[in-house]
C-alpha cells in the first residue's frame, strides 16, 4: 500500500517554510501565458516607470521545483496498465513525491519520451501512453520540458501528439513544437505576482534529423541568449533555462556542459540553469557566482543495477529558492531531496520518508542517499540535501 507522510525537514526548519502552496495566475485560456513577438510592449517611458514601481516593492521569494527524467520503458507502462486495470495509470508511481511537488510555487517536470496514441514501445525508440500527462498534472507539475534526445522518436507526429496530450491535461510545455509560431513564443507564467519564463533545449536527438528546423530547440549558445533576452523584453523577471545534456551514466559534467554553463552563467538575462539526461545525478556548482544544477538524475524508469550503473536508480527533487526584486532575480539557495525508484512497482520514494516508514531495505535507501549526496555535494548556506542527514 502506498502511504503518504508529513513533510521532511531541512535542518531544523520544515520543508513547508520553503515550499509555499503555489499561486499560479494564468492566461491563455486559464493555463498560462505565452508571449509572442506580436504582443504590444510598453514604450521606454512607461517601461521605466513600471521598473521604478517594481523596484520599490519588497522582494518576493519563490520556490521552483525541477527534477530528472520521466523515462517510460516498457515494464513501466506495463505496470501502469496493471494499476489502471486495463487503462494506463501512472499516478501511483508518483504519489509519494506529489506532496512535495505541490508545495513548490512552481513545479517543472521533464518528459523525455513522446506521448502518442500509437501502441506503446520502449527502448530504443520510445512511445509512451498519453495517460502519463494526466498523472503529471495530478502530481502537481504545471510545466514540462519536452526537449530531449528522444523528442523525435515518433517524428513530427510524436511531437504534435505530445503537445496535445499535455494540453488536454492542462500542463504547459516547451522544448518541442507543433509549428514555427509555437517555437517563437515564450512560455511564461505569473507566480506570486512574478513573471517567470521557462526555456528548454536538448544537446542531441540521437542522430535523428529534425522534421523541421523549429521542431525541437537545440542547445546552441546564440539561440539560448537570444531567447533569454527576448523573454526579458517580454516582461520576464525570472528566466530559467533547462538543458538535456551530458554523457549518459557519467556523474561529472561533460566538456559541453561545462563550456555551456560557463558561457551562459555570465548572462545577466538568465536566472537559473538546470539539466538532466545522463540518468545519474551530477553536481550542483557555482559558475560565475550562479548555482548550476548539472544533472537531476533519474526520476522514473526501468533502469537498475541489472542493466546499468546502480546510480541510475537515484534521482532528486531540486528546489530553487529565488529572490526577485523588480527586474532582478537570483537563486539564493537550493535544497535537493534524494529519491530512489523502487522496483518492481516503480514508486518514486523520497528517501527520508521511505526510511522512516520502512518502505524499502534501510541499507538500500542509505546507499542511494549516500551516492546522491556525495556527488551533488553541499555548499554552506546555499546547497543542502533534504533531510540534511539520515537518522
Amino acid at each position: 500500500m502506498l502511504m503518504r507522510s508529513s513533510p521532511a525537514r531541512i535542518g531544523s526548519r520544515s520543508l513547508g517554510a520553503w515550499l509555499v502552496t503555489a499561486v499560479l495566475v494564468a492566461g491563455c485560456g486559464g493555463s498560462g501565458e505565452r508571449s509572442s513577438s506580436s504582443g504590444r510592449h510598453p514604450g521606454p517611458p512607461a517601461a521605466l516607470a513600471a521598473q521604478k514601481v517594481a523596484a520599490q516593492k519588497p522582494p518576493v521569494r519563490l520556490t521552483v521545483e525541477v527534477n530528472g527524467d520521466l523515462l517510460i520503458h516498457s515494464p513501466v507502462w506495463e505496470t501502469a496498465l496493471q494499476y489502471g486495470h486495463g487503462r494506463y495509470d501512472f499516478s501511483p508511481m508518483l504519489s509519494e513525491i506529489a506532496p512535495y511537488v505541490k508545495r513548490a510555487d512552481l513545479a517543472i517536470c521533464h518528459v523525455e519520451t513522446p506521448l502518442t496514441p500509437r501502441p506503446p514501445t520502449g527502448y530504443p525508440v520510445f512511445n509512451t501512453p498519453p495517460a502519463l500527462a494526466a498523472a503529471i498534472k495530478q502530481a502537481g507539475w504545471r510545466i514540462c520540458d519536452t526537449a530531449s534526445n528522444h523528442s523525435v522518436d515518433q517524428g513530427q507526429f510524436g511531437i504534435d501528439q505530445t503537445g496535445l496530450a499535455l494540453d488536454r491535461a492542462g500542463v504547459l510545455h516547451t522544448g518541442s513544437f507543433a509549428s514555427q509560431a509555437a517555437q517563437e513564443r515564450t512560455l511564461m507564467v505569473t507566480v506570486k505576482g512574478v513573471r517567470v519564463a521557462f526555456l528548454a533545449y536538448t544537446e542531441m536527438t540521437n542522430g535523428i534529423p529534425l522534421p523541421h528546423p523549429w521542431s525541437v530547440n537545440l542547445a546552441h549558445l546564440a539561440a539560448v541568449r537570444r531567447a533569454a533576452h527576448l523573454a526579458r523584453r517580454r516582461g520576464a523577471q525570472v528566466v530559467i533555462v533547462n538543458f538535456h545534456w551530458g554523457e549518459e551514466d557519467v556523474s561529472q559534467p561533460s566538456a559541453f556542459q561545462l563550456s555551456t554553463a560557463t558561457a551562459l552563467a555570465k548572462d545577466p538575462d538568465i536566472t537559473a540553469i538546470v539539466g538532466q539526461h545522463v540518468h545519474v545525478v551530477q553536481p550542483i556548482r557555482r559558475v560565475h557566482g550562479k548555482l548550476v544544477v548539472f544533472g537531476e538524475g533519474q526520476l522514473l524508469s526501468n533502469q537498475t543495477a541489472a542493466c546499468c550503473p546502480i546510480q541510475s536508480e537515484d534521482g532528486m527533487l531540486v528546489f530553487l529558492h529565488i529572490v526577485v526584486k523588480g527586474r532582478t532575480s537570483s537563486v539564493v539557495g537550493i535544497n535537493y531531496m534524494p529519491t530512489w525508484n523502487r522496483h518492481p512497482d516503480y514508486t518514486v520514494l523520497p528517501i527520508g520518508d521511505a526510511l522512516r516508514r520502512h518502505e524499502a531495505p534501510a541499507e538500500v535507501l542509505r546507499a542511494s542517499y549516500g551516492r546522491t549526496t556525495s556527488v551533488v555535494g553541499r555548499i554552506a548556506h546555499a546547497v543542502e540535501p533534504v533531510p540534511a542527514r539520515l537518522p
